[in-house]
């Protein structure tokens, strides 16, 4: 699958918290990580005269993350990805969504990340 080539949406370097790790011990205190997003709406940049009813609202789906993000507890940034990415399709007018979640937790290493495409569904 290949990122649509119109214009985007980015909202960088997102702070979520919430409950995520394999091992129990892992998920009993909030961990703080972060999230990339790149949003295509259906519409045109051109076509938006100006107005934010006409495009997404990258306040709210910044809010929307991190609501997703403490929602549940999670083994894995896989699955947190993949529940920030469909949320977000279903509820803006978006062609696609790239998700990419990044988690703080080996020594002597940055990060670790996943990152995800996903497409609306016609």
């Amino acid at each position: 699958m290949n990122a649509p080539e119109n214009d985007s949406i980015a909202v960088t370097g997102l702070g979520l918290v919430c409950r995520i790790g394999v091992p129990e011990e892992e998920r009993a205190v909030p961990q703080r990580l972060e999230a990339d997003l790149v949003l295509w709406p259906c519409r045109d940049f051109r076509d938006l005269g100006d107005s934010l009813a006409g495009t997404v609202d990258y306040g709210a789906v910044a809010l929307q993350c991190r609501e997703v993000a403490v929602s549940q507890d999670r083994q894995l940034i896989e699955t947190l990805a993949g529940d920030l990415a469909a949320a977000l399709l279903a509820a803006w007018p978006l062609r696609a969504v790239r998700v990419t979640v990044r988690k703080f937790i080996l020594p002597d290493c940055g990060s670790v990340s996943v990152t995800l495409l996903r497409e609306a569904s016609v």
